[in-house]
């Protein structure tokens, strides 16, 4: 039976998507789960999330989900580390767009990837777990994710604002949602799909609706759902 590192009884209950109206529920059987399913939501201001389009099979961190920074107060158990190859469990903003084509019919701001276009993985600098133009930022990282790839993970993806204000050293860093390798391969600690539902999301995440994205093991998202104002399933 897999092991689960959260501690349910004692989880903090506040409500970090009370004032979002686009979400995105991703959801694992548990907390070592290297897939899940994930679903969008909207609602009108004030009003009761409602799904939008269909239910879209992901793959997560190659060693399941540990819990991240973001919107979320501090929780118990496993914490997300750099390297660790989990996924970030929490409730997270989504703040940009990336892809190696030029910029599409989308509302988020959107960074067209380049070869000097880098994600810094490196805790010990002052660009951790941010996008920099290689060109322009002077070099203080020894490690860094290259965001033109030559495969085709990186064709499209957004950035999932996990360890942002401001990034702890050694949290965690460069977590995105992305186009999978395959339906049956884990991430380093991304949530990534096929390249058309990354599309569709693509288009229909606006800035203006505060859009997050709440990544959950299932037993944490029954102990929290009503508390953090999430989605009914």
């Amino acid at each position: 039976m897999p092991t689960t590192p959260h501690t349910r009884p004692q989880l903090s209950r506040t409500m970090p998507a009370r004032h979002n109206t686009q979400l995105l529920l991703c959801l694992a059987g548990h907390a070592d789960a290297t897939t899940g399913h994930l679903q969008p939501f909207e609602r009108p201001p004030g009003g009761a999330w409602q799904p939008v389009g269909e239910l879209i099979p992901v793959t997560l961190g190659r060693s399941g989900l540990a819990w991240g920074r973001g919107l979320h107060p501090a929780q118990p158990g496993q914490q997300k580390q750099e390297g660790d190859g989990r996924a970030p469990a929490g409730v997270f903003a989504i703040t940009a767009l990336f892809g190696a084509a030029p910029a599409g019919d989308y509302r988020l701001p959107y960074h067209a990837t380049h070869p000097d276009l880098k994600c810094v993985d490196d805790p010990a600098s002052r660009h951790y777990n941010r996008l920099v133009d290689a060109r322009s930022t002077p070099r203080d990282w020894t490690s860094c994710e290259d965001m033109l790839r030559r495969d085709a993970r990186y064709t499209l993806g957004a950035v999932v604002a996990h360890n942002s204000h401001p990034p702890l050293p050694g949290a965690g860093s460069c977590i995105f949602l992305h186009v999978w390798e395959s339906p049956t391969t884990p991430t380093a600690g991304c949530t990534a799909m096929g390249l058309a539902p990354m599309t569709r999301l693509a288009r229909w995440l606006d800035p203006a609706r505060q859009p997050v994205l709440a990544q959950l093991a299932e037993p944490d998202y029954a102990a929290l759902q009503a508390a953090w104002d999430l989605p009914r399933r």
